[in-house]
């Protein structure tokens, strides 16, 4: 249970994680190799870290979901009831579980004619349908983390909640706090 308790709080964040140490540990054996003479260069490195980019935008699209952390006017829901608040969140979070799912649905068909191509990246040489799965992982887990949001917020609907504002003041008084708390320790 506290496996799964973990993946729920931290699969993504592991794995973006993983995906820059890798790209930093390549870039940096890259510019290592470039300036000694006697090494050849890594000529898949720059193609190998342009992947981990791209899997790491994938990758965050359900973090985003999960955190709550999504691009939105939050402004405007403050100023309606708890109640018209929770109802939106719960659309939202729908709207963007269905989003996913399309996008997901239309990704596997992506996947699926990269593979019958038999296309491979120039570098690498690795396929590229193995590139692009990442897409299928994306959407299909960003999904997830919408319904799974959709969820928390039905169960928590009644409750008031924090407005924007309320939970920037916060925020700042605990900002303020550990100001407060790292002088004392250094004085």
């Amino acid at each position: 249970m506290k496996a799964l308790k973990w993946l729920d709080q931290h699969f993504e964040e592991a794995l973006m994680v993983l995906l820059l140490v890798l790209i930093s540990c390549i870039e940096l054996i890259q510019v290592i190799f470039r300036n000694l003479p006697f090494v050849p260069a890594l000529t898949w490195a720059e193609e190998f870290c342009r992947f981990c980019w791209i899997w790491s935008v994938f990758v965050s699209l359900p973090y985003t979901i999960r955190k709550g952390s999504m691009l939105r006017v939050s402004v405007l829901l403050d100023l309606f009831p708890a109640v018209v608040r929770s109802a939106i969140n719960v659309a939202v979070d729908l709207i963007t579980a269905a989003a996913m799912l399309l996008l997901g649905y239309h990704s596997v068909g992506v996947v699926a004619k990269i593979f019958e191509s038999g296309e491979t990246s120039p570098a690498m040489l690795w396929p590229m349908w193995i590139v692009y799965s990442i897409m299928l992982l994306g959407f299909f887990l960003g999904a997830i983390r919408g319904i799974q949001q959709a969820i928390i917020h039905i169960r928590h609907f009644r409750d008031e909640g924090e407005s924007t504002i309320e939970q920037t003041m916060r925020e700042a008084e605990e900002e303020a706090e550990a100001a407060q708390r790292a002088e004392g320790g250094n004085a």
